[in-house]
């Protein structure tokens, strides 16, 4: 099987894995006395597989009893494990229908995430009509998403729906769908009317909203809940607005963008967006989206405290750049099967 974004000539030998290959082997009728050693099957893409199992997680996880295991590509699931947890970020419907096969047949397995979730943040449209329907608008501040319109095809009939809608320039423009590509994760800013039509649909069009250039990352594990302030786009003035035009492209801002945590920041800015609501959104997202491995993109409305717009989620974001990241992955993992535990019926 080969599955989008993997390479299965790639080797997956090295000293973690064989390490968890041991464990895997030594399981014995004993194990399930012995919930302090949890298998971590993993499908994950190279790129995924370098930035998120680092040396850090992985020591720290082995002195838990926590063992990541690689999964093989080439081989049938359920002829791999026994696993407790899966764990898994590829693309592509034969690899979703994988997973969905191994959920039914499997059920004792914890599988992060359910596929059909995951595949509901590939849609920037559907991602973020569920903070929508929270209507968050009185609860230690205000949760929305900016104003946005969707375009799928015929880009020279934006400039006209975009006054149909009645957006106000400058415009942010994204990917409809997200893949996992780089271009998926492209921005740009249009600043007047014209050049619009140079954009390639499908594609989503935001209302830019001035948020004093920082952006929180607020980076959801299970029920842990962990935000970092990130630089962003700055903000647009009046004067800027009134004399420049065209399309101005950004590579992956947030991805890309250095930490604003240690920056010399105005309070109104670095400010972190109230705990309670953070608690309540994350919770209600969690049980809209049923995931349990996520990031939301949320913007301050610059000049106010309490006014927020989501701007994205992500499934599985880079956790490796999260401060603590090993703690509160490691914790999570355990705190699976310590639940999966509690919900046994004694004998």
């Amino acid at each position: 099987m080969r599955f989008n974004g993997e390479n299965p000539a790639e080797k997956e030998g090295d000293e973690e894995e064989q390490k968890g290959r041991e464990v895997n082997s030594l399981r014995g009728v004993g194990f399930h006395h012995q919930p302090q050693k949890l298998i971590v099957g993993y499908a994950l893409t190279s790129k995924k597989k370098k930035s998120f199992l680092q040396p850090k997680l992985l020591a720290l996880a082995r002195s838990k009893g926590i063992f990541f295991v690689a999964i093989d590509l080439n081989k049938p699931l359920s002829d791999q494990g026994p696993f407790d947890v899966l764990l898994h970020k590829l693309l592509g419907k034969e690899w979703s229908d994988v997973i969905e096969d191994y959920r039914q047949k499997h059920p004792e397995v914890t599988v992060l995430d359910s596929p059909k979730a995951i595949q509901h943040l590939h849609n920037r449209q559907s991602m973020l009509q569920d903070v929508v329907d929270l209507e968050l608008s009185d609860y230690h501040g205000k949760v929305g998403i900016p104003k946005q319109l969707v375009i799928t095809e015929d880009p020279l009939s934006i400039p006209y729906e975009v006054t149909k809608a009645g957006l106000n320039l400058p415009l942010v423009a994204k990917p409809l769908l997200v893949d996992g590509s780089a271009k998926s994760h492209e921005l740009f800013l249009a600043y007047d009317q014209f050049c619009l039509s140079e954009l390639e649909p499908p594609l989503v069009l935001q209302e830019f909203v001035n948020h004093g250039g920082v952006v929180f990352k607020i980076y959801i594990v299970g029920d842990a809940i962990k935000v970092v302030r990130r630089f962003s786009l700055p903000d647009v003035t009046k004067h800027e607005l009134a004399d420049v035009t065209g399309l101005f492209r950004f590579p992956r801002v947030s991805c890309a963008a250095a930490t604003a945590d240690e920056a010399d920041l105005e309070p109104s800015i670095a400010e972190l967006p109230p705990r309670p609501l953070l608690e309540r959104l994350a919770k209600e997202l969690r049980r809209r989206l049923g995931l349990r491995l996520f990031n939301i993109d949320m913007i301050r409305q610059h000049g106010t405290r309490d006014v927020f717009y989501v701007i994205d989620i992500n499934y599985f974001p880079g956790y490796g750049k999260m401060p603590d990241y090993e703690h509160i992955f490691t914790d999570f993992l355990l705190s699976l099967v310590q639940n999966k535990y509690k919900k046994r019926p004694s004998t």
